[in-house]
């Protein structure tokens, strides 16, 4: 009987080439994506910011100036004007959505009749593009042709609702547009969100004596907290991209009353040729997106450890 020496390495069994070529084929799906989107997000970031940086005008240049786009964009009145309205906007446009998302979803979670019906009514208007409902929109407020005239027509005479023919009110033309579009979004979340709630919690909280109001204010509400932030980090993405809604609604009038910083930066780099200036306005709002952004993210990974840690 021969004992094999034991001292002489054995070959690792060869991989087959099937395993291999399955263990590559996810890799080489998913690299022209990945090389895609390093490339946008990274690379044109990083192109952006150096031409904020820039003398470019009409085209790009190598002149460096340092902060002076910056200095130049933020001594602009209609630029303060444009970001006034950006938190204007988000602060209405968030919390309007968000309330009238929940009050509609809390309606609908009552098991009422035809819900499949009320629930495609209340999202239709997320299928339409903002270009799409601006445009209509627009049509409302128009005091000839619009709601004003409608109801003039019927009798009351002194009936107003030109919203957006008064700089005043243009920005609240917008807001009403923008809750009225997103609204059924913020409701199929937060149904998603009522729907995910443990009945067990809810059937303790009947059995002990609280009210329907009662039960949503201290069970149902702060069970479903992490949707009203993800909600609101969704939202206010939208609010500082708003581009297309104003400018099909408004313009940015009248004057520079509704105009927003998406407004401004395509002004400044398709209209009047000053691509620094509008590189920097471009960074200005990403700085925005950053702020919502970087902590929202830090908590996602601190909340999953946590969960991590607590099994």
């Amino acid at each position: 009987m021969s004992t094999r020496d034991l001292t002489v390495p054995v070959a690792a069994p060869a991989t087959p080439w099937r395993q291999r070529l399955g263990t590559m084929v996810p890799i080489l799906v998913l690299a022209p994506s990945l090389a895609a989107s390093f490339i946008y997000v990274f690379v044109f970031t990083l192109w952006t910011l150096y031409l904020s940086l820039s003398s470019s005008s009409l085209m790009p240049t190598y002149g460096f100036v340092g902060l002076d786009n910056y200095a130049s964009l933020w001594v602009n009145r209609r630029w303060n004007i444009a970001y006034t309205n950006l938190f204007l906007f988000s602060g209405f446009y968030i919390v309007g959505s968000m309330a009238i998302g929940l009050l509609l979803a809390i309606l609908i979670d009552q098991r009422v009749r035809g819900e499949a019906v009320w629930r495609t009514i209340f999202l239709y208007p997320l299928a339409v593009s903002f270009i799409v409902t601006g445009t209509v929109w627009s049509w409302l407020y128009n005091p000839v042709d619009g709601i004003q005239a409608f109801v003039r027509g019927l009798g009351w005479t002194d009936f107003s609702f030109a919203l957006t023919a008064n700089r005043n009110t243009a920005i609240y033309a917008v807001i009403i547009t923008g809750i009225w579009q997103s609204s059924g979004f913020a409701m199929a979340l937060f149904l998603a969100g009522l729907r995910s709630v443990d009945p067990d919690l809810i059937k303790a909280a009947q059995i002990d004596g609280a009210s329907v109001f009662r039960t949503y204010r201290k069970v149902i509400l702060p069970t479903i907290a992490p949707i009203f932030l993800a909600v609101a980090v969704i939202q206010i993405q939208f609010a500082i991209k708003t581009f297309d809604l104003v400018a099909a609604l408004t313009r940015g009038g009248p004057g520079v009353s509704t105009t927003f910083p998406a407004i401004y930066v395509y002004d400044l780099m398709f209209q009047r040729g000053q691509i620094g200036e509008g590189a920097a306005a471009a960074m200005m709002m990403l700085a925005a997106l950053a702020v919502v952004l970087v902590p929202y993210s830090v908590w996602i990974v601190w909340r999953r450890r946590a969960e991590g840690r607590n099994g």
